[in-house]
Parts: C-alpha cells; sequence; structure tokens
C-alpha cells in the first residue's frame, strides 16, 4: 500500500469516527493548558487533572505564578512526576512570561521554546490548540503509533516524524490528527501488548502485517520442527524394536 492511500484511510477513518477529538487535560485559558502540559511529561492526564484545580486557584495567571518560587509551587504538585524540576520549570515560566512576554502566551514555536520546561513538543501542542499552527507535536504515544500503523518510514527521532506527518498530512488535520494518535495509542495501541483484536484500523497497518506474516513463519518452522521431530521419534523407534526382534530371535536359538 502506497504511503498516500495509508494516510488517506487515517485521516478517513477517524475524521468519520472521531471528529471532535481532544485532549484530556483539563483547562479554561491558555495559560491554564501551557502548565497542565508541561505537567503532563512522563505523567498521566488523571494525575494532572487531579493536581490542577488546586494549583490553578492558588496560582490562576502568570502573574501570581511569577510571584511565587519553586518552593510553594513544589506543594501543589508533589504527587506528579519529576516534581522538584517541574515547580522550578513553572516558576521560572511564571517569570519570563511576566518579563519578556507582558504576560501573553507567545504564539510563536521558537519563543514558545524559551520558556523554562518548554521543548518542542509542547511548544507545538500550544501552538496548535491555542493559535491553530499547522504544527504536530509528537509524544511517545504518537511517535509509536505513526511508526506501527505505516504513516512514517525510517524516522528514528521524533523530529523526523513530526516532518514526515506534517509533509503527508492535510494541513487542516494536523492538530486534531495529534489527539487521534495519541488517543489511540493509549488505550488501543498500547505500547507493550497492543490490542489488535479490537483495532479497527489492522486492515491497513503496517505492524498488523508485519506481525502475522511472522507469526505465520513461526508457525510453519514450529509445525516443521515437530514434524521433524516426530521423524526422528518414529526412526528411533523403529530401530529398538528391530534390535529387540533381533535379540528375541537370537535368544530362541
Amino acid at each position: 500500500m502506497l504511503k498516500a492511500e495509508r494516510y488517506r484511510h487515517f485521516v478517513e477513518y477517524f475524521s468519520k469516527n472521531q471528529p471532535s477529538a481532544e485532549t484530556e487535560l483539563h483547562y479554561s485559558s491558555p495559560y491554564e493548558l501551557l502548565v497542565a502540559v508541561i505537567l503532563s511529561a512522563q505523567c498521566t492526564d488523571k494525575r494532572i487533572n487531579q493536581v490542577t484545580p488546586a494549583l490553578f486557584k492558588r496560582f490562576p495567571n502568570a502573574a501570581s505564578l511569577a510571584a511565587s518560587d519553586a518552593g510553594e509551587i513544589f506543594t501543589y504538585i508533589r504527587s506528579v512526576s519529576y516534581p522538584n524540576n517541574k515547580a522550578k520549570h513553572l516558576a521560572g515560566m511564571g517569570k519570563m512570561l511576566m518579563e519578556v512576554f507582558g504576560g501573553e502566551i507567545p504564539s510563536d514555536i521558537n519563543e514558545l521554546q524559551r520558556l523554562p520546561g518548554v521543548g518542542r513538543k509542547t511548544a507545538n501542542v500550544i501552538a496548535s490548540v491555542v493559535f491553530d499552527a499547522p504544527a504536530i507535536a509528537v509524544d511517545t504515544h504518537v511517535f509509536r503509533v505513526s511508526n506501527r500503523i505505516g504513516l512514517t518510514t525510517r524516522a528514528t527521532t521524533p523530529l523526523a516524524v513530526e516532518k514526515q506527518l506534517v509533509q503527508y498530512l492535510p494541513q487542516n488535520t494536523l492538530a486534531i490528527a495529534h489527539h487521534w494518535l495519541i488517543l489511540h495509542g493509549r488505550y488501543i495501541c498500547v505500547a507493550r501488548s497492543p490490542k489488535c483484536e479490537i483495532c479497527p484500523l489492522t486492515w491497513f497497518c503496517k505492524y498488523y502485517e508485519q506481525q502475522n506474516t511472522e507469526t505465520a513463519l513461526l508457525r510453519a518452522e514450529a509445525a516443521k520442527m515437530r514434524k521433524t521431530k516426530d521423524a526422528k521419534k518414529k526412526k528411533a523407534l523403529n530401530t529398538i524394536s528391530k534390535e529387540l526382534a533381533k535379540r528375541s530371535v537370537d535368544k530362541d536359538i
């Protein structure tokens, strides 16, 4: 199957079945989304949603975050992964937003990456979700699912995956495709044991095709080995039977 066809099937399926896919993080402003995405690195959305209500109540905007320090912020996020580093990032991010950007979230991806705790993935999330920019964020789910389905070829880095997705996906689907891939990877195409038996994409999934081909070959090889083993066992039994028969004849003589 040509890559263009695979992309077309991917977009057609999700456009029809998940037309309103969106992040599972809870937020009500660009500032809140930025904070939530920074916190979500190597942590579940469920955990972040448990932490952010109290955090946003205490720090409702960049100004209140900038006026605080990492020590106080830590007390609100102690249950997330890497809370010490993330508390420092949030404190620095709040200060830079106020001092450099006048309290406003920048729309430019390069400017966003200047903020503490904001890498390319986070910058792409903010740019695409908040500012409707033609960008797609690549996290572990997007990276894994894109490669498995066959949307990407020999893409060994998040940036390589991003470039191929941006090249082949229709520009108006980039933002939502990010959520399609994340949700599919979170609930069906999971890392260790993908749920291929309930996946609706197997008919054009490269991973599924390869796995089934490999499985078929392994089964054939196992059957061949069993057949060879059985033949050797039968031959050995025949040899023993002949030897016993010979001994019986010799004894009678």
